[in-house]
C-alpha cells in the first residue's frame, strides 16, 4: 500500500493529467497535477487556447514549466487529427473507446459534459497508475493509412446510396400500378408507360421522377469511376503501396473478390500488427460474450465491438467461401459440424468466419495458405 501510493504522488507530481470532452462549439477540460483539479472551457477546434489552458493549469498546479502532460479523449466525430497534434507538440494522448467508459447504471443519472470530463479524468489516472483495464485505447492509424480507406467506404456509401435512390422511383411508379426497373433505358420506358387507370402518369410526378432518374445517373457514374480505379490496383506488377500488395495476395484466393480484399487490408491487415489469433479475432468483433452471475450463466452472442465494415465483410465472404472452396479444411469443418439445420448454419457461420479471418492474416503475415484452399488461376488473379 505504502509503495502504492508514493507511487501515486510521485506519478502527479511529474505529470499533469487532462481529460478532453469535445463537443461543436466548446470542448471541456478537466485536468489535475500535485493532487489538486482545475477545469477549463476553450473554443472547439483552437489548439492554441487548448495549449494556453494547459500552461495555466501547470501554473495553478505550480509544475514546472515542461511538466509532461497527458490526455485522452474519446473517438468520435473529431476523428484522430487532435491526437495526432498533440503527439507533435509532444504530449502524450489516449484516444479511447466511448463504451469502455465507465457509467452509472441506475436508470437516471446526472449528465453533462463537465461530468464526463471528471469521470474520463479519474478513468486516466487509473490507467496510468498501472490500472489498464481502466480504458481501453483505440489503436490510431497512420494519416497515410486513413486516406487510404476513403475510397472503398465512398463506394460502400454510394452502393447504399445508388439503391435507396432506385426504391424510392420504383415506390413512387408503384402508388400508381406501375413496375419498372432502374436502368439506362429508364426514360424511355417512363415516357411509354400508364397508370393501372391507363392514363399517362401526372406531370409533377414525371418531373420528381426524371430529377430522381438523374441522380441515381450520377452516382452510377461515380461507382463506376472508383470501381475502376480499385480494380486498377490488381494490375500494378511492382506496387509502391504495400497495401496494394496484399490486396493482390488476398484477391489471389477464390471466393475474395476486389471489395473484400480492399476492406481487409484498408481497414484490418494494412496498417495493424497483430501478435496472435485472439488479437485478430478480438478484431473482428465476433467473439462470445459470457455472462455468469452466480447460479446464472448464458451467452450473450457476440461483442460487435469492432469495426463494422470489416465484420460485414468478412460475413458475406464465408458464404462464399463454403461455395466456392468447398474442398477446404475450413468448410468441411463447417459442414461437420452445422450442416443440420438452418439454424445451426446461421450459428456456425459466425464460427466459420472468425476461422476464416484468423486463417487470413496467417496467409497475409507468413504465406500460409488455408488448408485445402484454392488459388485462382494466374490470368484471373492478374
Amino acid at each position: 500500500m505504502i509503495q502504492t501510493t508514493l507511487r501515486v504522488e510521485d506519478s502527479d507530481c511529474e505529470r499533469l493529467f487532462a481529460a478532453l470532452e469535445l463537443s461543436n462549439k466548446k470542448w471541456k477540460l478537466a485536468m489535475s497535477g500535485r493532487g489538486k483539479k482545475r477545469e477549463a472551457t476553450v473554443p472547439a477546434g483552437n489548439m492554441a487556447a487548448l495549449l494556453e489552458a494547459f500552461d495555466k493549469a501547470r501554473a495553478h498546479f505550480k509544475l514546472d514549466g515542461v511538466t509532461p502532460v497527458r490526455t485522452c479523449y474519446e473517438a468520435g466525430r473529431d476523428g484522430f487529427w487532435l491526437h495526432r497534434e498533440l503527439e507533435r507538440v509532444g504530449i502524450e494522448n489516449l484516444v479511447v473507446d466511448s463504451s469502455s467508459i465507465e457509467v452509472d447504471r441506475r436508470q437516471r443519472r446526472a449528465k453533462t459534459d463537465r461530468l464526463d470530463a471528471w469521470r474520463l479524468l479519474r478513468q486516466l489516472e487509473r490507467h496510468a497508475d498501472g490500472d489498464r483495464r481502466a480504458l481501453r485505447v483505440v489503436r490510431v492509424p497512420s494519416a497515410e493509412a486513413e486516406d487510404a480507406r476513403r475510397p472503398h467506404r465512398e463506394l460502400q456509401r454510394l452502393r447504399e446510396e445508388r439503391t435507396a435512390q432506385a426504391n424510392r422511383i420504383r415506390g413512387l411508379l408503384v402508388l400508381h400500378g406501375i413496375r419498372l426497373n432502374v436502368g439506362p433505358k429508364f426514360v424511355d420506358r417512363l415516357s411509354e408507360a400508364r397508370g393501372g387507370d391507363g392514363a399517362p402518369l401526372p406531370p409533377h410526378l414525371q418531373a420528381e421522377l426524371l430529377r430522381e432518374f438523374v441522380r441515381w445517373q450520377l452516382v452510377s457514374e461515380q461507382i463506376k469511376v472508383l470501381e475502376a480505379e480499385l480494380a486498377a490496383q490488381l494490375e500494378a506488377e511492382t506496387p509502391i503501396d504495400p497495401g496494394v500488395a496484399t490486396i493482390q495476395k488476398l484477391y489471389r484466393l477464390r471466393a475474395i473478390g476486389v471489395t473484400g480484399a480492399t476492406v481487409f487490408t484498408r481497414e484490418l491487415f494494412g496498417w495493424r500488427d497483430f501478435h496472435n489469433r485472439r488479437e485478430v479475432g478480438g478484431a473482428s468483433g465476433l467473439v462470445n460474450m459470457p455472462f455468469a452471475s452466480g447460479d446464472r450463466s448464458s451467452d450473450q452472442g457476440i461483442s460487435k465491438a469492432s469495426n463494422r465494415r470489416v465484420r460485414a465483410t468478412l460475413i458475406q465472404i464465408t458464404w462464399g467461401w463454403l461455395r466456392y472452396q468447398p474442398d477446404s479444411e475450413l468448410s468441411q469443418w463447417f459442414q461437420k459440424r452445422f450442416a443440420g439445420s438452418p439454424r445451426l448454419r446461421r450459428i456456425g457461420i459466425v464460427a466459420l468466419a472468425r476461422r476464416l479471418l484468423i486463417a487470413l492474416w496467417r496467409y497475409v503475415q507468413r504465406g500460409i495458405v488455408p488448408t485445402g484452399a484454392q488459388l485462382k488461376p494466374v490470368s484471373a488473379a492478374a
